[in-house]
């Protein structure tokens, strides 16, 4: 693929930043060490859990764990909250039944689960993809709600007038209609999942990013906690990514206007 001015524009603000860094932290001396590293001592870092480990393991490890129990979080969510949402946009008899529950959990943040689900499920990886399920079904079910309600009147009208019988009508009118906003939707709560993954990881965890950062925050390794932030920034990119190579997958006419 030929590079677009975009990525073009986005390496150079990576380099510049980097350059920066580099200037910053090294021959000028702007930056204090003990309190932010710079690239050598990141980079030591880097290689130091990479290959004889940290925090119990090696950086590899640490992110395939923190991945897995995003995907778990964030699939349940979306196995769930998409289907809600959707169903809740379409039929007011379910927007009736739900709607008043999912108002009341929804203000609760998703770290105020922590203590609940470790009441729950204890210590072990299913209260975390509780809590990470918790953080990515809100947005999931907002955003579909949403989709469906602000479907155009006139694609409504032309239903009618064509005689599009129910099912045709949702599977040709009302899912494709929805889509841009479930992808949206889709999108913040993957952000929420990674985001609410650290903070459970800084509690009972054994392996995981969280858990790297939490360690070296102990260990007053700024180095470390650095190269955990930038690897969990590298797994939330990937899967971002991958969801907008799924999203194009999903519509293809979308951004061809």
């Amino acid at each position: 693929m030929r590079p677009t001015r975009h990525s073009i524009v986005g390496v150079l603000t990576v380099l510049a930043l980097g350059a920066i860094w580099y200037f910053a932290a090294g021959p000028f001396d702007w930056i204090d060490l003990a309190r932010f590293p710079n690239p050598n001592q990141t980079w030591e870092a880097f290689t130091q859990i990479s290959i004889s480990g940290y925090a119990d393991t090696t950086l590899l490890h640490h992110a395939a764990h923190s991945s897995w129990l995003v995907l778990m979080g964030f699939a349940a969510a979306v196995i769930v909250g998409v289907p809600l949402g959707i169903a809740m946009g379409y039929s007011r008899r379910i927007e009736a039944l739900f709607n008043p529950v999912f108002l009341l959990i929804r203000p609760i943040p998703p770290l105020a689960w922590i203590p609940l689900a470790i009441v729950w499920l204890g210590l072990g990886d299913a209260a975390k993809v509780m809590v990470i399920w918790f953080a990515a079904f809100v947005p999931a079910v907002i955003n579909c709600y949403a989709g469906v309600r602000s479907i155009e009147e006139y694609l409504l009208e032309a239903s009618d007038v064509l005689g599009i019988r129910r099912y045709a009508f949702f599977t040709e009118v009302v899912i494709p209609a929805t889509l841009p906003s479930m992808f949206t939707g889709l999108r913040l709560s993957l952000q929420a999942s990674w985001t609410t993954l650290v903070a459970a990881e800084l509690i009972g965890a054994v392996a995981g990013l969280g858990h790297v950062l939490t360690q070296a925050s102990l260990d007053i390794y700024p180095a470390m906690i650095l190269v955990a932030m930038i690897a969990v920034a590298i797994c939330g990119g990937l899967m971002t990514a991958v969801l907008d190579l799924i999203e194009k997958w999903a519509m293809p006419w979308w951004g061809k206007a």
